[in-house]
């Protein structure tokens, strides 16, 4: 069964680069002072991801920009995106550049629209995920990952018209045909995608 063999092969992949990952942000993470922080990151013809927080060529691409305040649990935050993304096959680092415009990796932030926790889910939202409590950032974390990925399955993988939907609803993007003409919306985009550091 060669297809179950690759498909277990690329799993085991998947893990150990989740794992090697969760470690590397915990090192990188701990004690370092509240301020920007790029991590690059390189994968090689036989599948194994290098990392650095220092660019030594330009086959290292920027992966996380770390702007986590100084009181926030950096290496736990970085960990549980690592873990979630993965679950629900996002790019951690585009995970990471939402939650950091969302909330600036404020666990107890409310929007004054009423969004709420690190990746701001308002109320509604939450009750058709079932996350109870917005605050519990592990709990918002997958929330707001299961979510997305939602959207890019309702959105054919397009990840512009899933972030629009995440900021502006599923529904104006729908009557749209595209991300809706909205000021707040298309600001929101312009700045993940700065946070990203790739192509959309």
């Amino acid at each position: 069964m060669p297809h179950r063999k690759n498909m277990s092969r690329k799993k085991a992949n998947g893990a150990r680069v989740a794992a090697i990952m969760a470690a590397a942000l915990a090192l990188l993470c701990v004690g370092t002072p509240a301020r920007a922080q790029t991590i690059y990151h390189y994968q090689d013809p036989s599948g194994t991801v290098h990392l650095t927080d220092i660019q030594t060529t330009s086959e290292y691409r920027p992966y996380f920009y770390f702007r986590i305040p100084k009181g926030a649990d950096r290496a736990q935050i970085a960990a549980i995106i690592v873990k979630e993304a993965g679950r629900y096959g996002l790019d951690p680092s585009l995970v990471m550049a939402m939650v950091e415009v969302e909330s600036g990796f404020q666990v107890r932030a409310v929007s004054p629209k009423g969004a709420q926790g690190l990746m701001q889910i308002m109320p509604g939202t939450a009750q058709d995920l079932k996350l109870k409590d917005s605050f519990d950032a592990a709990k918002n974390i997958e929330a707001g990952s299961r979510y997305m990925r939602q959207l890019l399955d309702r959105f054919g993988g397009n990840v512009l018209l899933a972030l629009a939907a995440y900021n502006a609803g599923p529904g104006a993007v729908s009557r749209c045909g595209g991300v809706p003409p909205i000021a707040e919306t298309k600001s929101y985009i312009e700045k993940v995608k700065a946070r990203y550091g790739k192509a959309i």
